[in-house]
């Protein structure tokens, strides 16, 4: 499930904690590497189990309005396409889904107010009428609605932002990933194929051509990160005279680190793919200046052991 880029994104956070905190035991800082990874996969069951309740706030809106003293010909009759959607109860009533979701204690019950919004929200698009209004029914279009979704309805929902991260400190920035695995298992849900827990690793997914464990990658830059850190910010130190480390952004610091030790356990590896790496993930996690500063200096410290 977790590709490389988020791999490096991982241990360059628990790195920033040991930074922020050198007290922390090697084994202290592989626990939270363990449950930050796992933690993007809890996400991704989290979403999932999304559909049931979503559905279930449409069927409650429709029952209300049946209800109402005087309702309209369009509320005695409503569209039910949605309320009947195969992926939900697929979903629901999958055993092992069901067990994992409630082994975790995942549920929608409290956030009413998010379904409620989310589902008008959806209501007035134009893809949720079109495919009221096709005249089609299969599990690949309700397959096809839930994918687009989670595509455009969540991942810049405030609402759904605030709840990830009083659920979790590890849940608000892997939350695009984690919708992009829910439109894939769409897909292959569309494609009549049954749920499975994804690996938590790429290079356990079927047909995988990795060369070498993603889980092996991820500890052993963790490990030789972390061992040579208070180096790695010598070595920095050495080329930036002008500046004392308190001076230097820690962020930056990390990624430097991350990107020499991933340097120095693959000796193998083009040094220009993984500065590239790092100042990718530096764009997004430091400041704007940083991309140029980890650039330059990844490129003086990695070619200077070459």
């Amino acid at each position: 499930m977790l590709n490389r880029r988020i791999l490096r994104i991982k241990v360059f956070k628990t790195v920033y904690c040991y930074a922020e905190n050198h007290g922390m035991t090697l084994k202290e800082a592989e626990a939270l590497l363990d449950l930050s990874c796992e933690a993007t996969r809890d996400l991704y069951l989290f979403l999932l189990a999304l559909t049931g309740p979503l559905t279930a706030e449409a069927r409650a809106r429709i029952e209300a309005a049946r209800s109402k003293f005087n309702p309209t010909p369009e509320e005695l009759h409503p569209n039910l396409k949605f309320v009947e959607n195969r992926i939900a109860p697929l979903l629901e009533q999958d055993p092992d889904f069901s067990k994992l979701t409630a082994r975790k204690k995942f549920s929608w019950d409290q956030y009413d107010v998010l379904l409620r919004r989310l589902y008008e929200r959806i209501r007035g698009r134009k893809y949720f009428k079109d495919y009221l209004s096709s005249g089609e029914s299969s599990l690949e279009e309700d397959a096809r609605l839930w994918a687009r979704i989670y595509e455009r309805e969540l991942e810049d929902s405030e609402e759904l932002s605030d709840i990830l991260e009083d659920l979790s400190i590890h849940w608000n920035d892997d939350l695009g990933y984690a919708l992009s695995w829910c439109v894939r298992t769409m897909r292959s849900l569309g494609e009549g194929e049954s749920w499975r827990l994804p690996p938590l690793y790429q290079s356990e997914l079927p047909g995988s051509e990795a060369l070498e464990s993603d889980r092996k990658f991820v500890v052993t830059l963790l490990r030789t990160a972390y061992r040579n850190y208070d180096d790695f910010c010598a070595q920095v130190a050495e080329l930036t005279p002008g500046w004392t480390r308190e001076r230097l952004c820690t962020t930056d610091l990390c990624l430097i680190a991350c990107g020499m030790a991933e340097a120095q356990m693959a000796p193998e590896v083009s040094p220009r793919i993984i500065i590239n790496e790092y100042v990718e993930i530096s764009k997004y996690y430091s400041t704007p200046e940083s991309s140029g500063f980890v650039n330059g200096l990844l490129d003086k410290l990695i070619n200077k052991h070459e």
